[in-house]
């Protein structure tokens, strides 16, 4: 992959998740606000922001988001497959924590 088709991939990336953000600040603004892990004024922005205004924010070179995985223990339970009592599929990873929190029939 060059850096040209990099950058196309980051575009298209933050664009999807601007128009996901706005879908869930819009469906739940206070679960928006933690499931994103931004402040209200930020949730208010991006809900305000018009398709040419989110274009022009994914537009950029910078990943918009970032993991919030940042402590070993949580990114290991989250890959975990062999913890007992859980099955491969029943919940597991982020989709399943964010299908638990009501978030993920928004999209």
């Amino acid at each position: 992959m060059n850096t040209e088709q990099m950058l196309a991939e980051i575009r298209e990336t933050n664009h999807g998740f601007l128009l996901l953000a706005q879908k869930l600040i819009a469906f739940d603004k206070a679960e928006a606000v933690t499931a994103l892990g931004i402040s209200d004024s930020s949730a208010d922005l991006l809900a305000m922001l018009s398709p040419g205004q989110v274009m022009k924010l994914a537009a950029g070179n910078a990943l918009l988001q970032r993991f919030r995985m940042d402590d070993d223990v949580v990114f290991g339970l989250l890959t975990s497959h062999d913890l007992p009592g859980r099955s491969v599929g029943a919940g597991a990873g982020v989709g399943g924590l964010m299908a638990g929190r009501g978030l993920a029939a928004v999209a």
